[in-house]
């Protein structure tokens, strides 16, 4: 718990890490300052880019004591504004769910390999990032806990599949290793709150940890303080409910 009379430092910037098939991409990073141990987080961006709100975002979990890093899954495709770059990348039909997840994986092996964190990392995202952070919780080894934030396209039909995304996530179910927490919106339409239910059911069926909140008068997107979608009481409860949660499965203050 902060006290008024406590140093409190941050260091945070741009760096290259690993990622799939060993490319060098960049990532932002933010950590506190002191020795640790610190648990970690991978901050999964969403489709609109590797944007302003997700260094915030990475920021935000670095002054609640953890070091965290966000990797831009989009860096093969060139550079600009985030806007820019994700409308190419848009126009590409998105980015290969298995380069995905292997860059996610780099982010979890860097973190680890750093000499102030603890070992435990947890794995965040919204919107696409929300299901590819299930996905690379399911599929590649070494996370601790993930939390999925309105992640649409976690259950596909199949007409929804194509060769950069083979597989519904929902099909990784029996394989996920950690807790995770779900936060959704009753008005969104992906996931549709009856997608979250199967995706629920399946859970249930394999008897994961995990712990889903829908929010009332809530849609896609509802964290997003600079868009209409916005919902200030839904998103201070949820980031409540998103630091309770890595209080409980990662216990960071080593």
């Amino acid at each position: 718990m902060y006290q008024t009379n406590m140093y409190e430092g941050m260091l945070a910037e741009t760096v290259s890490m690993p990622g799939d098939q060993g490319d060098l991409i960049n990532a932002y990073i933010a950590r506190p300052i002191g020795p640790g141990p610190f648990s970690g987080m991978v901050l999964v961006h969403h489709m609109p880019g590797w944007d302003e709100w997700y260094r915030e975002a990475t920021r935000r979990f670095a002054h609640h004591g953890y070091v965290a890093i966000s990797p831009n899954l989009y860096y093969r495709a060139g550079h600009g504004t985030p806007e820019d770059v994700a409308a190419k990348v848009r126009a590409a039909g998105g980015v290969p769910d298995d380069q995905v997840v292997g860059d996610l994986a780099g982010a979890l092996h860097y973190l680890r390999s750093l000499p102030y964190t603890n070992g435990k990392t947890a794995i965040f995202g919204t919107c696409s990032g929300g299901r590819h952070a299930f996905l690379a919780a399911c599929r590649a080894p070494g996370f601790d806990a993930v939390i999925d934030c309105w992640g649409g396209g976690v259950v596909m039909g199949q007409e929804d599949l194509s060769p950069k995304r083979p597989v519904a996530p929902i099909n990784y179910t029996k394989d996920l290793p950690c807790p995770l927490l779900g936060l959704f919106g009753e008005e969104d339409h992906n996931p549709t709150p009856e997608q979250v239910s199967q995706h629920e059911q399946e859970l249930k069926r394999y008897g994961k940890t995990y712990e889903f909140h829908m929010y009332p008068q809530a849609g896609h997107g509802f964290f997003y303080y600079h868009r209409p979608s916005y919902r200030q009481e839904q998103a201070v409860d949820g980031w409540q409910k998103i630091f309770a949660f890595l209080e409980t499965h990662l216990k960071e203050r080593g």
